[in-house]
Order: C-alpha cells, then structure tokens, then sequence
C-alpha cells in the first residue's frame, strides 16, 4: 500500500482498540490500577468512569491530588523519566481503560503527530486544572473549594454533556481534595441540599445529583 492510499489515523480508533502494546481492561470500583512506588512502565486512557489519584507520605498520611474521567490520561510520568509510580490509581467507580506500554506509547508520539495532538492537549488541560486548584486553595472558602469539585465531578464546563449523578464518593475523600474536616463537608453538603443545589438518592452521598444552580455558591463573592 503506498503512502497515498495509507488509511488515515484516528486517534480516538488507536485509543478503543486493543493491539500490540495495548489492552483495554474493565475494572470494578474500588479496584487498584497501581500502587504509589509500583514501576512506571505504562500510561493509561480513561473510556468510562472516574480515577483517584493519591500520594501517602511517609508517616502515613494520604492525600487525593486528582480525579479524573473519561478521555483523561494518567500515568503519564513514565513518559518524562519517571521510574516508578508517585500516586496509587484506585477506581471510583466501574471503569473501562486502555493500558498503553510505555514503549508503544513513545512510538506514538514520534510516528503520529495526532496522537501527540492529543495527548498534549490533556497535559495543557491537566496543568491548567492544577493552577486552577491552587488557586481555589490559597484563595477560595472550603464551601466554594467543595462546590467547585462537585461541579468537576459532574464534567460542568467540559464540552461532553454533564452527568446528573456522580459516582458515590465518601465525604472524607471530599475533605481530603479540599482541605478540610469531614464534619465541615457534612455541614456544606446538608446546606447545598437544603438549598436544592444537589440531592441524594441513598444514604450519604450514594446517587448524589448535582444541579447547575450549584454555580451560585462559586459565583457569589
């Protein structure tokens, strides 16, 4: 076949079709992609649900530095010299997700200037997100901290439609993300409630809806 007559590459194809280098595997929640300090020798594609990101230090105590959903990377590190995992990779919630080896991942990025599109794209996106978190911890409330990561979790703002109902996430995982006691998050969540910003379908925060009106604890100064 000559190089006219090649099939043009797709992207989003590369990344739901398992092959050589690859895998596309289902995990059930709570189920652990890899340990902090495990090796770093691939990176991995979101297609459905949502990752926790956490570091423990050394006396023991953890912390949640991203969550992430479908079309995010993660992992990534391998790709700029990291030899071992910096965070545990647990599920949130039933997730699909393509393992791409790190061999066949910098293959890509020389070979496929679409794939490095893309990836590029979401190291932008990631690192926007970061200044954006550190933005909202140095100069936003915990109630506003805590909004915001609701409005994250239900995808507000990005360009796929928002999900109504967010994964359960235990409230001392809230508190972790944004810096607060777990008693704090129980006293901002019955007011968000009370105020019809969100609503429960269970006990605690299982089938937690989340509503656009929710935007206004953000926007009121």
């Amino acid at each position: 076949m000559n190089r006219e007559n090649k099939p043009k590459f797709d992207a989003t194809t590369f990344l739901a079709t398992p092959g050589k280098g690859k895998a596309l595997t289902n995990y059930l929640k709570n189920h652990t992609v890899f340990l902090q300090g495990d090796p770093a020798d691939s990176i991995f594609y979101i297609h459905k649900g949502k990752i926790k990101l956490t570091v423990v230090s050394k006396s023991g105590k953890e912390a949640v530095v991203a969550i992430l959903g479908a079309g995010d990377f993660f992992g990534e590190g391998c790709l700029a010299g990291q030899s071992l995992r910096m965070a545990k990779a647990s599920t949130m919630s039933e997730c699909s997700i393509m393992r791409l080896e790190k061999s066949n991942a910098i293959r890509m990025l020389r070979d496929q200037p679409t794939f490095a599109d893309v990836l590029l794209r979401h190291l932008l996106s990631r690192n926007i997100r970061v200044e954006e978190d550190l933005v909202d911890q140095l100069f936003n409330s915990s109630e506003k901290r805590l909004a915001r990561v609701l409005l994250l979790l239900a995808n507000f703002g990005k360009e796929s439609q928002p999900e109504l109902v967010i994964p359960s996430i235990s409230q001392e995982t809230l508190a972790e993300i944004i810096g607060t006691t777990r008693s704090r998050v129980s006293f901002f969540m019955n007011r968000f409630r009370k105020l019809g910003f969100i609503s429960y379908t269970g006990q605690h925060t299982a089938g937690l809806k989340i509503h656009s009106s929710l935007l206004s604890i953000i926007l009121h100064d």
